[in-house]
């Protein structure tokens, strides 16, 4: 509730005004031809508060000045303000004045001239040398002095506006004693009826009021329920809408609710702090405080959660993903919706599963302690698929079954193309390793002139499938089981990473890449180039062709070709069915009963029988089906079987 203090500092900034305007408009009557206006303009000339503020502005060239009506409808709520600008207000419907056929006699106007200085000093009522009265005897003298009458209105319209204002904040005292001497004016009946009625109900809400304040003061604003500022001054506003105390109460109670929420987010509650701004919203929606309190707690929303974001990143570079978990998740907490969560979340996700590579990406490992570096290798998307054949695709064998649901849980890479040549000699040539084809001798290559694989004593690794010296781009064939294993271990050293065989489960998932038909281009005969395959258009260099191929499919190569020289799947892999097959680190079982389902090998200490996948330039099409599998023993050297590698992430 406004003070006593303050209420006097308006009413002074008031009555100075009201001087101003009264002094204008009495000049104004009197001696119209200072400004320009002719006595007939002053027929019904506007009041001085009007007219003092329809003047208070020049008008710019080329501007419309506002009408006195919309000056006065314009700025604060009345409840507050000045009285002369709540009388302004009030004065909007002017008191009809009368037809004056004579101008006011020498006594009439001293009598006027002697009410406006009473008015200007402020004596509006209460005895025989206020305003009031003076202005009521000239009226008795000359009934149509318009002066008289206006400044006799002027007078009730200041009552009024004091009064209203009183009312208003809450002085039922000075309100009362003003009402009265309202009523003594005449023709001020319809006037008294609504200020008493304010009054009455000023009477009802003043102790509500006064509780609702000491409720505040307590710190009962909002609770507890039943016993609160609020629920009083919501009682005050049902009783009196315009009481302007309790608007301004209901505002202190929304403040000290939004003060909460503030609390709560210095406090890093920021549940709470939106618990409080809900009930803030509930007490007064859209109020500008609310809307400053939300924007001050938004913007620390954003900057704690991006700050707890940026650590978590750092703990994700440093390798601490429990910690970077951790972070995030308190991040997103603070800030459901905040810019960058879903991207870390993906990190995070890569980071656990593929060591902060993304599926798909590509890349190559350095040398630690020479130059060089790892074949290009490709990470592979986590998932899971059905391992094997069914029946009516498994021929007369039951190696491919029974099927099986494998899941591949844990990320790994694999060499987008089979080792070719040059990869191979670069490893031979700085490990000083021998291969077998050259300590045990020989290899099984292609014989052209009798179209099968026979045995070549003086064939190693650096030969084709004929024998004969090969390019560095083509995949190493003629290497056994070791020297597939060998490489795949000096790969480890050299980068100090885990490089090995593939598992049987992780080459049939990374050959199907997503497909579940017998081949992963489809069911049957390639309508375009996929892969090196044995095709009914192929021939060999003496016009040689397959006894049973995919008929119609030509690739233009007998043997290997060189590798990426066809499409890669949908996981981006080249030659994971045609070329040449690949060795498995899985020792040979002849079906998958009791097979692991989690992707990893299935070894048995000191098997000498391992597998084989994957068809070669040479596989009839029922050995190029995805799910095909064959045994083989481990030191066999062979034109039509290389390998690939995979590192552990």
């Amino acid at each position: 509730m406004p003070s006593k203090e303050t209420v006097q500092r308006q009413r002074a900034f008031g009555g100075a005004l009201g001087v101003l305007v009264l002094a204008f408009g009495l000049t104004y009557h009197f001696f119209p031809e200072i400004f320009h206006v002719s006595p007939e303009e002053v027929a019904n000339p506007p009041s001085p508060a009007v007219a003092g503020l329809a003047r208070a502005r020049p008008a710019r060239a080329g501007s419309v000045l506002p009408s006195p009506q919309e000056e006065l409808n314009a700025g604060p709520p009345l409840t507050l303000a000045p009285t002369a600008v709540i009388a302004a207000r009030l004065n909007r419907v002017h008191t009809v004045l009368p037809e004056q056929l004579t101008a006011d006699s020498p006594e009439v106007r001293a009598l006027i001239e002697r009410a406006n200085k009473a008015f200007l000093a402020g004596q509006m009522v209460g005895d025989k040398n206020s305003a009031a009265a003076l202005y009521e005897q000239a009226v008795k003298l000359k009934p149509d002095s318009r002066a008289a009458v206006q400044g006799l209105d002027q007078v009730r319209t200041h009552l009024i506006a004091e009064i209203t204002q009183d009312i208003a904040i809450g002085d039922s005292g000075s309100a009362g004693t003003l009402l009265d001497d309202l009523k003594a004016m005449p023709n001020t009946t319809a006037d008294v009826a609504p200020l008493e009625a304010s009054m009455k109900t000023l009477i009802t809400v003043r102790p509500m009021l006064a509780k609702a304040a000491a409720l505040l003061q307590q710190g009962n604003g909002d609770k507890p329920s039943g016993n609160d500022a609020l629920d009083l001054y919501r009682q005050v506003q049902k009783l009196d809408p315009q009481n302007a105390v309790a608007a301004q109460g209901i505002l202190q109670v929304q403040r000290v609710v939004l003060d909460r929420a503030l609390a709560a987010v210095a406090q890093n509650d920021f549940a709470g702090a939106e618990t409080a701004l809900t009930e803030a919203q509930s007490i007064q929606p859209e109020s500008p405080q609310l809307q400053e309190v939300q924007s001050q707690v938004d913007n620390i929303r954003q900057q704690r959660a991006t700050g707890v974001l940026a650590q978590a990143r750092s703990a994700l570079d440093a390798g601490n993903l429990a910690l970077a978990k951790q972070l995030a998740g308190q991040a997103q907490a603070i800030s459901p919706q905040l810019a960058g969560i879903a991207e870390f979340a993906e990190r995070l996700t890569n980071a656990r599963l593929y060591a902060s590579y993304k599926p798909g990406q590509v890349f190559t490992d350095r040398f630690v302690d020479m130059t060089g570096q790892s074949p290009t290798m490709l990470v592979v998307p986590t998932g899971s698929f059905m391992m094997g054949a069914p029946e009516d695709e498994r021929g007369r064998t039951d190696a491919q079954g029974p099927q099986h649901e494998v899941a591949i849980s844990t990320g790994f890479a694999m060499s987008q193309t089979d080792i070719t040549v040059g990869q191979f000699r670069e490893f031979v040539r700085a490990s000083g390793y021998k291969p077998e084809s050259v300590t045990a001798g020989g290899a099984s290559v292609y014989d052209e002139r009798t179209g099968v694989m026979r045995d070549d004593s003086s064939a190693n690794w650096e030969d084709d499938y004929a024998g004969h010296p090969a390019a560095n781009d083509l995949p190493v064939v003629n290497i056994s089981w070791s020297d597939a294993n060998a490489y795949a271990q000096w790969l480890s050293q050299r980068t100090g990473k885990k490089y090995r065989l593939p598992s049987e489960a992780e080459f049939e998932y990374a050959l199907r890449a997503g497909s579940t038909t017998r081949y992963w281009w489809g069911k049957g005969t390639p309508t375009t180039k996929v892969e090196n395959l044995t095709g009914s258009l192929d021939r060999s260099p003496s016009g040689r062709r397959w006894s049973h191929a995919f008929l119609g499919y030509g690739d233009g190569y007998w043997g290997p070709a060189p590798v990426m020289s066809f499409a890669p799947n949908a996981f981006g892999l080249y030659d994971m069915d045609g070329n040449v097959s690949e060795w498995m680190v899985d020792c040979w079982h002849d079906n998958y009963v009791r097979a692991p389902v989690d992707g990893s090998a299935w070894v048995n200490p000191g098997c000498s029988l391992r597998v084989v996948r994957g068809g070669s330039w040479g596989s009839s099409p029922e050995q190029a089906n995805s799910a095909y599998r064959q045994g083989a023993d481990a030191d066999i050297r062979s034109g039509r079987v290389g390998f690939r590698i995979v590192r552990e992430l």
